[in-house]
């Protein structure tokens, strides 16, 4: 049988010498490799009582949707700034050469709604800790963080200390 890393592509010296990228592409261009993916973050959720999901843009789309499907919950779009059309709510967070920010619908995560937060890879986790405090800022509650990949190098992890955080595959490096 199959494991995600098997469908994950490994680019060295890419975008610059030194740097390994991983490819999920290849795990989206593949049916087994996609099933697999979404199957195992849905076990990474496992018995977590929970009400909606939310999905970082872009790839945390990709699997967080049919995430939701399989779970019978809602699913709930964190943007970049100005993408969405209704009464927003935002989280600026550092880049390394700059700030971004992230956006949600007001009106779609609830006061007291248990979240669960989806994205394709957790790096040096600047992004996904601004979605925990904008999720937070409308009284929710972060019950659970998924991802496919973890670049633990990176120690994007330290930035979640106290919640709950699932990878199915780690890499050790950048």
């Amino acid at each position: 049988m199959k494991r995600i890393e098997d469908y994950i592509t490994s680019i060295p010296n890419f975008p610059e010498k030194g740097i390994i990228f991983r490819d999920i592409t290849t795990v989206l261009s593949d049916a087994e490799g996609l099933a697999l993916a979404v199957d195992t973050m849905k076990e990474l959720i496992g018995d977590t009582e929970f009400d909606v999901i939310a999905g970082l843009e872009s790839r945390g789309f990709i699997f967080g949707t049919p995430l939701a499907y399989a779970t019978k919950k809602a699913f709930i779009p964190v943007r970049k700034k100005g993408k969405l059309p209704r009464e927003t709510v935002s989280r600026a967070y550092a880049l390394e050469y700059g700030v971004a920010e992230i956006e949600v619908h007001k009106d779609d995560i609830k006061p007291g709604d248990r979240v669960v937060i989806v994205d394709d890879l957790i790096a040096t986790g600047g992004t996904v800790e601004a979605a925990v405090k904008l999720i937070e800022s409308l009284d929710a509650k972060v019950v659970k963080i998924v991802f496919l990949l973890e670049l633990a190098g990176l120690n994007g992890r330290a930035k979640l200390e106290g919640y709950d955080v699932a990878c199915a595959v780690t890499y050790e490096g950048k």
